[in-house]
């Protein structure tokens, strides 16, 4: 069956287009499937896709004379006399591939289509040898149009946040709550949805992290104590949507606070955690203080660390925003605070039960921000005459 992800139709207007195109991301969320449907819709014959990790693949491009890769590609019907598209998986795996890239990109004016695990590696290798060749695009996992997709419903879907807040729909809502409340507790990983089995679907989340430890944290990590790190991701679970304080942190895990910031930067830039910046009207101030945590997906984040319903529901509510737009948190100490703001200027506060007090003490809490436009998103019970409330079924 066809699983369309919000990233296709971009990719496939990248076709045409000479840039190489990067698609990164985490283990697992569907990077492959994605790439084999761009494939697909290239009408010509002349190109192929690699699997990186395969070795008898990898010895393609494993070589110093880069004109004979033509002849390695002869073997899979690559006519160097035309255009030619390659798809290579995993490029992580082949070091030496973007200089290849570069130098068919320059003289033969090759499409390359390339999939990777882990930005950490990529930016890294890609940030010179492909200096304005490239394109990267970031793939994480389903939000929650995507898994209604998935799981083959339809439903309308309206963009702006007044619409989604005045549009409300009870049946709708009640017909999609169930499926709301599987995608807070089960995540976004394609795997994961697709399995009826609710102790299969806890047994791949818990798979997916020891891929990634094993893979990605032991393979590009140079950490001497893996343990520690460990430790870092299993007390970050169970803190998703806090902010986190580095000093405290340090003292709990016995570690440096430079050390955690490493740690940090690391398990951010190969996706499994993301840091959200406190929001101020002062453009100087916008990537400083402290950050919130929240894990790549909320079904991960149960199986780790078995945060509180609220947590969970807040970190489902991220994952559909992150896609289309970025987002900080504001504080003023105490609960003064606005769960989102995105860089539009939307205010949104997360409550799974709703009440009048919260939406009024969100108003409050924007008026000194200049904040035009804020909802209360929330899980139940459904609210019907209120502009300022957006149900979660409607993300």
């Amino acid at each position: 069956m066809f699983y369309k992800r919000r990233l296709l139709t971009r990719l496939v207007q990248e076709i045409d287009t000479k840039q190489i195109v990067v698609l990164t991301g985490m283990r697992r969320v569907g990077k492959t499937t994605l790439m084999r449907q761009i494939f697909e819709q290239i009408p010509s014959t002349n190109k192929t896709y690699l699997d990186m990790e395969d070795p008898l693949q990898r010895r393609i491009f494993e070589t110093d004379n880069y004109e004979s890769v033509w002849n390695n590609l002869r073997e899979y019907n690559i006519d160097s006399s035309k255009k030619a598209y390659i798809f290579a998986d995993e490029i992580q795996k082949v070091p030496q591939l973007p200089s290849v890239a570069k130098y068919l990109y320059d003289h033969y004016g090759v499409k390359f289509f390339f999939t990777g695990s882990s930005s950490y590696y990529l930016k890294n290798l890609f940030s010179e040898s492909l200096a304005g060749r490239k394109l990267i695009f970031e793939l994480y996992p389903l939000d929650f149009s995507e898994f209604l997709a998935f799981k083959g419903v339809t439903r309308e879907f309206y963009v702006n946040y007044s619409d989604k807040a005045q549009q409300k729909n009870e049946i709708r809502y009640q017909k999609l709550l169930p499926y709301y409340r599987e995608f807070v507790e089960y995540g976004g990983f394609p795997e994961v949805i697709l399995e009826s089995n609710s102790l299969r679907k806890q047994e791949i989340l818990t798979d997916i992290f020891r891929s990634y430890f094993e893979l990605d944290v032991q393979s590009l990590a140079d950490f001497s104590q893996l343990s520690k790190l460990r430790d870092l991701i299993l007390l970050l679970s169970s803190r998703v949507g806090s902010k986190i304080d580095i000093t405290k942190i340090a003292s709990e895990l016995a570690l440096s606070r430079s050390t955690v910031y490493d740690y940090l930067t690391f398990l951010e830039k190969t996706y499994f955690v993301h840091l959200i910046s406190r929001f101020s009207n002062n453009i100087d101030r916008k990537v400083a203080g402290i950050k919130k945590v929240y894990l790549c997906d909320s079904g991960l984040a149960k199986v780790l660390g078995q945060p509180g319903e609220g947590q969970l529901f807040e970190s489902s509510v991220f994952a559909c925003l992150r896609v289309t737009t970025d987002v900080r948190y504001f504080s003023a100490g105490g609960d003064k605070e606005i769960d989102f703001v995105t860089e539009n200027g939307e205010a949104l506060e997360v409550k799974v039960s709703f009440s009048g007090r919260a939406a009024s003490s969100l108003r409050q809490r924007m008026a000194p921000l200049k904040l035009q436009e804020g909802y209360i998103v929330t899980l139940q019970p459904f609210v019907k005459d209120r502009s300022d409330v957006i149900m979660a079924t409607d993300l």
